[in-house]
């Protein structure tokens, strides 16, 4: 059953992470069309530039996390397996 909802997780940050992506486009493009004192290129370079950095950071400690937990079985699989010998 922990299987399921890790496989779950892992998809879930998946379309999370694109999700993020897309929200930053969308926002440098809103950004960009929005009328001067609001919105123009240096608006649109600053969400472009600080969203990504921002869905980096977030997807790679999500990817970060289920990562450790993977490799964390993959290491007690294999010491089982070295304790059987």
């Amino acid at each position: 059953m922990r299987d399921i909802f890790i496989g779950l997780f892992d998809k879930l940050v998946g379309v999370f992470v694109i999700f993020l992506c897309l929200g930053v486009l969308v926002g440098t493009g809103v950004a960009f069309v929005a009328p001067a004192p609001n919105g123009g290129l240096l608006p649109a370079l600053g969400i472009l530039i600080g969203g990504s950095i921002y869905a980096i950071m977030v997807g790679g400690m999500m990817y970060l996390f289920l990562g450790v937990y993977h490799n964390t079985k993959r290491t007690a699989e294999a010491i089982e397996e070295l304790a059987k010998r």
